[in-house]
């Protein structure tokens, strides 16, 4: 059962501003990254279902994260079908993200009151997507639609949350130009966890990078 209900998690979605992406198969190592993150000022982190066991691991982590991130939203992204989705929701996942739009997760969700945003690249999907009861829709992949489409998307339907994903960097420049055209946060992944940093166990880097991105976007809210 997720540990915080839909209203709470897209709360701290648009408080912080940011939601790091990140997977690893070693549960360790990503309850590292996950506490790396809390330390940075972090309260909602989306694990991606990517690898073999991926669930395995996510169970492991989000009872880690219960322990030592008592505030910390865990999600799950990369789901595109239902039965994954109840997967994750049955083992604790207070979020679901995808890459694409699928009615069918909406369902299963809904039925739960956890909070799911899927993936969108059209306005139309945008449309869809809040019919079914997506409070939060995802800008995907970010870096090809840009900022005009959020600009311009907002502009007839300016009751639109969106988290843009694909191509954020942990930048003043990146995150600003994202913030200013209206979206609700941003999703990071690689950029804020660089391999080498994450093979030396560099969780300093990493909390620090996470301090930075939320100072930016506090910064371009004003």
């Amino acid at each position: 059962m997720a540990k915080f209900d839909k209203i709470a998690v897209l709360a701290k979605m648009g408080e912080t501003g940011v939601v790091p992406v990140f997977y690893h198969k070693d549960a360790e190592v990503a309850k590292q990254v996950v506490k790396a993150c809390y330390d940075g000022g972090v309260r909602a982190f989306e694990f991606t279902n990517r690898g073999d066991f991926a669930h395995e691991v996510f169970a492991e982590v989000v009872k880690f994260a219960a322990k030592e991130c008592p505030d910390m939203a865990m999600g799950v992204g990369s789901i595109v079908d239902p039965a994954t989705a109840a997967l994750y929701i049955q083992l604790g996942a207070c979020f679901i993200v995808g890459p694409l739009f699928n009615p069918e997760v909406s369902r299963v969700c809904n039925r739960r009151l956890v909070p799911y945003t899927p993936g969108c690249g059209t306005v139309s999907e945008v449309g869809a997507a809040q019919e079914t009861g997506c409070d939060l829709c995802k800008c995907f992949p970010g870096d090809v639609l840009g900022t005009k489409f959020v600009k311009g998307l907002l502009a007839p339907m300016p009751w639109t949350k969106l988290m843009v994903t694909g191509g954020v960097e942990p930048t003043k420049e990146n995150i600003e130009g994202w913030i200013k055209a209206g979206v609700w946060c941003v999703g990071m992944g690689s950029k804020l966890f660089p391999k080498d940093r994450v093979a030396a166990q560099d969780w300093a880097y990493v909390t620090e990078k996470c301090r930075e991105a939320l100072s930016y976007v506090a910064e371009a809210r004003k």
